[in-house]
Formats: C-alpha cells, structure tokens, sequence
C-alpha cells in the first residue's frame, strides 16, 4: 500500500477548530482507498487550547509524530509583546524548522510516494513544499480557502508573507485543492499560467461514524415531553460578527417578540460555542433578549452533534464577504435532517449547495426586514411539521468518506509527477 505524509497542525488534542476534523477522518477512510496516511503535526504545546476527546478517534495503527513548536504570542512574548517578525506567516512559524526536521526522518523511514499540507496554519504549507523540494516527492496543497483576499489577512506585512507562501507552494506543488468551486476557480484564474497544476474541489462534508454515534447519545437522552415546549432554534460554533452578523436576525427577533407574535414561550434561540461572547451578549442585552436567547458554552463533538439531532432548527450565518466559502457546518446541518435557516447571501457557495439539495430557506444575512417577514411563517410550518429535510440519500454525497474517495484519486494522478517537474 502506498503511503501519503499528511501535515496538519489542526490535529487532536488541538480543540477549536472544525479543521480538525478534516485531517482526522481522511486518515481513519484513506486506507480503504489504497492509501496508508502517516501525520505529521506539532507538538501540543504549540496549541492555544487542548482537549482529549478527539484523540480516541485517531486510528491506533496509524503514525502520529509532533514536531517542536512554539507559539509566538505565547512562548516568544515579553510582557505581552513580541517580535513581529517571529509570527511570519503565522504565530507558529517556528513549527517549519521542526517540521522539515522531522519530515525528512519521517520520509526515509517511511518512504511516501505523496506530501498533503493543509491550510490554514501557513507554515503547514512551507514545511510541505520544503519537503518536497528536497525529496522530490509531489506536493498536494490542500488550501480549502484562499489564503489571501481583499481584506484578508491583515496587517499588510502578514498579508505579503501569505502572498509569499501562496506563491512558492502554487510553483511547487501538483496539485491545489479547495472546499469551494468559487475557491478553486479564484486559484485558477490567479495563476492561469501554470497550465499543468491540477485543481480540485474536495468539500469538508460530514462523518457518519460520528453521526451514528451521535445518534445513539441522542435517543438515549431524548425527552418526548419536551416537544411541546418552546421551538429550539441552535447555532452550532464560532461567531465572528465580520463574517456572521447576528445582529439583524437578533433585532427582527426583538421586534417580533414587542409585537407579540414570538415570545419566549413559542421560542427559544441557542448560541453553542460561540467564542465572542462579550460582544454577543451586549446586543443580546441591548435588544433585552436575555430570556429568549442563550449562550451556551462548548462541548465534546459528538455531543455538538448530537444538539443538531434535538434542535427544531439550525441557524447559518454567512456575510456576502464569505461567498466563496461553505462552513463545515453546513454539511452537518444538512446530515442531521432537521429545517435549515440560512441567512446569507443568495449568490455564494453555500446558498448554492442548499439550493442544489433543495434547501429554499434562504435570507439575506442583512436584511432584517426580510427576516422579520420571513421567520414567522418559517417557524409556524416548522411546529406543524410541514417543514420538508432533504433526503438522506441525497445528502450522502458530502460524506467524509466519499471526500478521501476523491482525495485518495488524486493522489493516485499525481504520485507519479516528481515535485520540481509539478513546479517548473
């Protein structure tokens, strides 16, 4: 079986980031494809936060290494400065001198006929193409979403060190991947004069071995008596008010419940590990909202999963900012088959999958207007059950299984393609 060097800071015991997952579950399904994953990752001292929960799911047979790494903003402060300088591209540029370390021992001993490095940790990508160039070995960038884009990332000099990094990984390696169309054709048109790289679309997509047990921890927890209550309307994970404004959702909310036609009686609002609470809380406060809407801390996974099994409705927040990309929960959302409020822009990528699987529900993040008009007779059709999910059977082609299917093709196209004839 041939084996592919998969690099990833995003690995458990990490927590706090859907990326995670990604990584996680292309080494537990690769093998039925042909294909032996063995990890290399940082050492856990390098990760602002940890937990354990995840570290059961990584196969036990498969080869884990942790490179040395330090995080700048931690490890390399005085007095809560440090060097800018030392968190070029990222807070854990040092992982490179590590990991190209490590790397090339992990390559002699375990001989790869493949290198994947994935986004968005930027050294990631500087320790694949590294190794690459000296092994000659071909080079799969998976990006998942453009590194840079108008206004991303920020200060200027960050933004030219991910320019630098883009560009030397795109001249190197044999292939880019993205989670998007949007971002892998915005790649193709940027560097339209490597005729020879191959593009693809790999989505995040969702685990059904997570879902099954998911599954079971919700039935056995489920209280039928509880349907009656108040309708559950959930955001599962980060809430960042740039990129997923609240604030219209929350304010037609407001008003609705001022008019009387919600009230804290008909429905209950839950934000799930939302991080920025501070600032949520205060429109929260502002709009007196207190006992409609809760902020609820974060939890294991599947447990996380588990919730989107109970609600009565999934909420999705997406700036037109970010229509180039799908969030990973989109994909859960769609697998828990449970009504899907999306309120983002009707243009993106991620009102296009929904509209694709036959998910209508879609409103303009901004408009609090529309939402006003919309939610009520959203949720009255929601408490009737006349609210139609997508078929499972349609839902399947986002597995995480069918994803590595199509990661573990394209490693079979370019393990041929020698690193510096893919960057040439």
């Amino acid at each position: 079986m041939k084996r592919a060097l998969l690099i990833a800071f995003h690995f458990p015991p990490f927590s706090g980031s859907s990326g995670i997952q990604r990584t996680l579950v292309f080494c537990r399904y690769l093998r039925e494809f042909g294909w032996d994953p063995i990890v290399l990752s940082a050492h856990p001292r390098a990760y602002p936060t940890t937990s354990e929960d995840m570290l059961n799911r990584i196969p036990d047979d498969v080869v884990v290494e942790r490179a040395f790494a330090l995080d700048a903003g931690r490890h390399l402060a005085v007095n809560g400065a440090y060097v800018g300088l030392s968190a070029l591209p990222d807070r854990w540029s040092s992982w490179w001198f590590g990991g190209v370390l490590t790397g090339r021992s992990m390559i002699r001993r375990y001989r790869p006929s493949v290198i994947w490095s994935t986004f968005p940790i930027a050294t990631a990508h500087m320790i694949g193409g590294s190794l690459a160039r000296w092994s000659g070995l071909p080079l799969v960038a998976d990006f998942r979403d453009a590194m840079v884009v108008e206004s991303y990332p920020e200060p200027p000099l960050v933004e030219w060190s991910f320019r630098k990094v883009e560009a030397a990984t795109m001249k190197t390696a044999a292939a880019a991947v993205f989670t998007t169309p949007s971002s892998r054709d915005m790649y193709r048109h940027r560097y339209s004069e490597q005729a020879s790289m191959k593009y693809e679309c790999i989505r995040n997509g969702y685990d059904e071995e997570s879902f099954e047990a998911a599954i079971k921890l919700h039935e056995s927890r489920h209280d039928k008596s509880e349907d009656s209550g108040p309708l559950k309307l959930l955001h599962s994970g980060l809430m960042k008010r740039v990129e997923r404004n609240p604030e219209p959702f929350l304010q037609a909310l407001a008003e609705l419940r001022t008019e009387k036609v919600l009230s804290p009686e008909s429905v209950r609002v839950v934000f799930r590990a939302p991080v920025n609470t501070g600032e949520l809380q205060e429109i929260i406060d502002r709009l007196e909202l207190r006992d409609m809407v809760e902020l609820a801390p974060a939890v294991a996974y599947e447990e996380a999963l588990a919730e989107l099994l109970d609600a009565d409705v999934l909420l999705l927040f997406q700036a037109a900012t970010c229509n180039h990309l799908v969030p990973a929960k989109v994909y859960e959302y769609l697998r828990a088959e449970r009504p899907i409020l999306a309120l983002t822009d009707e243009a993106g990528d991620t009102a296009s999958v929904l509209r694709d699987i036959n998910v209508n529900s879609i409103i303009d993040i901004e408009s609090k207007e529309r939402i006003k008009t919309y939610l009520p007779k959203f949720l009255e059709k929601v408490r009737a059950s006349e609210f139609s999910v997508p078929p499972l059977a349609d839902v399947k082609q986002f597995s995480r299984r069918e994803q590595t299917r199509d990661l573990a093709r394209l490693f079979d196209d370019v393990a041929h393609i020698p690193a510096r004839e893919a960057g040439s």
